[in-house]
């Protein structure tokens, strides 16, 4: 059972990336997905994250409006659209799910994956 993270890279500010989080031993339609991440120096923090119904959403308010979660059923994978990419949005990007909506807002995570780079660029 794993969470793997990829689509990571160096990118300009304004620029964009799309994350994938590919689950494998397990159906990630089940649980309650997101992405935190964790700059150099810093807490970790909650960018996005998708219920198991795929009705409730959350975002922290730096990404709203410049970021998208979105489920791929088919493939068992969820996507984190990151567009107008910002300098401080550089951090190590996980991706980690949770059985319960609480668990997922409180970190208490079921799995999470090795991390993905983003670096942004000024």
């Amino acid at each position: 059972v794993q969470l793997q993270a990829s689509g990571g890279g160096l990118v300009q500010a304004g620029g964009s990336l799309r994350l994938s989080c590919a689950g494998s031993g397990f159906k990630v339609y089940y649980y309650n997905i997101g992405w935190f991440r964790q700059a150099p120096g810093k807490e970790r923090e909650g960018v996005s994250s998708i219920s198991s119904t795929g009705n409730t959403f959350y975002y922290r308010d730096s990404v709203k409006g410049r970021f998208t979660i979105s489920r791929d059923n088919a493939n068992n994978t969820v996507h984190l659209q990151m567009n107008s990419l910002k300098p401080e949005d550089t951090a190590v990007y996980y991706c980690a799910a949770a059985s319960e909506l609480g668990k997922w807002y409180r970190f208490e995570f079921d799995y999470w994956g090795q991390g993905t780079l983003v670096t942004v660029s000024s």
